[in-house]
């Protein structure tokens, strides 16, 4: 593995390789971090020019990764935890970006000096997979072949790629092992992924709200979302670039379906009801086919809104990913024996309500595991938000994420958790974490 380029905004350092002293975050110096933030961040762009073997058995023969790190590289290098992202996330894990300073990390309320997941202590990143569309290379960058956009000829990836593709960057940072790897929903199935596929490079694997295979229903819920996208006539086969449009109408329709399941009906229940957006005089039915209820103007809100910054060709690629993970495949569907050569512990927390990846999948791993003689640490969260309450604060939830990695820390002779700061992060997140925020980031 060669990383040809390290790119960073003037003024940021760029992170140095193995070999070098301690790295060190490329965090703003303009103003001070807030209490319990990292402060403002700003993006490294990583590029690679030693060609990755896919598991299509296709090839990319170079890529850039977008990264951002929080905290410090101990001279070991023994305290770096690697967070993996959800379907529409990114990089941007924690802090305010430089860039955009309301653009706050995705788990900001996880991430942060005395936060649960504690960059006093530990070296944190976060890594935008190839495919995506928030700086990786992806469909929307430009073929070197052809000098056009990727479109629909950039190559099919799975879970296994984006592993494979993220060692190559703690490879550039000097990492050979990596005290976590962690992840929610599809974040965590790539943290599993790593467990399995490369076992020697990860202490512990933490995987909340996840899964070890998505079952039909999700799988056709994928599906539908596809169609809509690939049936918009501004699709043009997923060339739309060359077109200069954008399947828009598609996207937005898959992203209305991907929310809902995202969402318990407890919660919905308690958010929409059977409220009527602006209801005519006496509450009467206006009776015709646009917004008559609270949750469908909800709804086409966050359809439209995502298919403003959201690439077409990425959703279908992230969800194909999502699909064809399955470790037990080759393994004639016994999962215990696809995870037989996991050596690291395992943390894994599930929560009541939620119906898209609910509490029994994270059990079957659970069972799994424990037949295997694997350390393993279960949490059920008996939460009313479904899917999405993996990005939510929930103090029984942060306390158990907390405790995991104290313990983690103890194991690597890191330093004890600052009771203060934790104190600070803790009401500095519950002032200001709203909880609608969590639909943002899914899946």
């Amino acid at each position: 593995m060669t990383p040809v380029s390290v790119s960073v905004p003037a003024g940021e350092p760029a992170c140095a390789t193995s070999g070098a002293p301690a790295v060190h975050s490329p965090v703003s110096a303009d103003a001070p971090p807030a209490p319990g933030s990292v402060g403002r961040v700003s993006p490294q762009f990583i590029a690679f020019d030693e060609p990755l073997q896919l598991s299509s058995g296709q090839t990319l023969a170079a890529y850039e990764l977008a990264v951002e790190t929080y905290g410090t590289l101990n001279a070991e290098r023994s305290n770096a935890v690697l967070i993996c992202h959800a379907l529409n996330a990114s990089h941007h894990v924690a802090g305010i970006s430089a860039s955009d300073p309301k653009d706050i990390g995705w788990w900001d309320n996880m991430v942060g000096p005395g936060k649960p997941v504690d960059t006093n202590r530990y070296f944190v990143i976060g890594v935008n997979n190839l495919g995506s569309c928030f700086g990786s290379t992806g469909p929307a960058s430009i073929n070197p072949a052809t000098a056009k956009p990727w479109g629909a000829a950039f190559p099919v990836l799975t879970v296994e790629d984006w592993v494979r593709a993220q060692a190559r960057v703690a490879d550039h940072f000097g990492i050979a092992r990596f005290a976590a790897v962690m992840g929610g929903s599809l974040g965590g199935m790539q943290a599993l992924g790593w467990a399995v596929t490369l076992p020697e490079r990860v202490a512990h694997c933490v995987v909340i709200a996840s899964t070890a295979r998505l079952s039909a229903q999700n799988i056709g819920f994928n599906e539908v979302a596809r169609r809509a996208i690939i049936t918009d006539p501004d699709f043009h086969g997923g060339d739309y670039y060359a077109h200069n449009t954008l399947p828009r109408r598609g996207l937005s329709v898959a992203r209305m379906i991907g929310h809902i399941t995202y969402l318990s009906d407890d919660d919905m229940a308690e958010k929409f009801g059977r409220a009527q957006r602006e209801p005519a005089e006496s509450g009467a039915y206006r009776y015709g086919y646009d917004v008559e209820f609270e949750v469908e103007s909800y709804l086409r809100y966050q359809g439209e809104k995502f298919s403003r910054y959201f690439d077409a060709n990425t959703y279908l690629l992230i969800t194909r990913a999502l699909d064809y993970f399955d470790p037990a495949r080759t393994h004639g569907g016994d999962l215990s024996a696809a995870l037989a050569s996991a050596t690291a512990d395992f943390l894994l927390v599930s929560f009541s309500t939620d119906w898209r990846f609910p509490p029994e999948r994270s059990r079957e791993l659970v069972r799994a595991l424990l037949k295997n003689g694997t350390s393993t640490t279960y949490a059920e969260i008996d939460a009313p938000h479904g899917h999405d309450a993996f990005l939510l604060e929930d103090s029984r939830y942060h306390a158990v994420v907390s405790g995991y990695f104290d313990r983690i820390a103890r194991a690597q002779g890191l330093p004890e958790r600052d009771a203060a700061a934790a104190a600070v992060a803790a009401r500095a997140t519950t002032a200001s974490t709203p909880a609608p925020a969590a639909a943002e980031v899914s899946a």
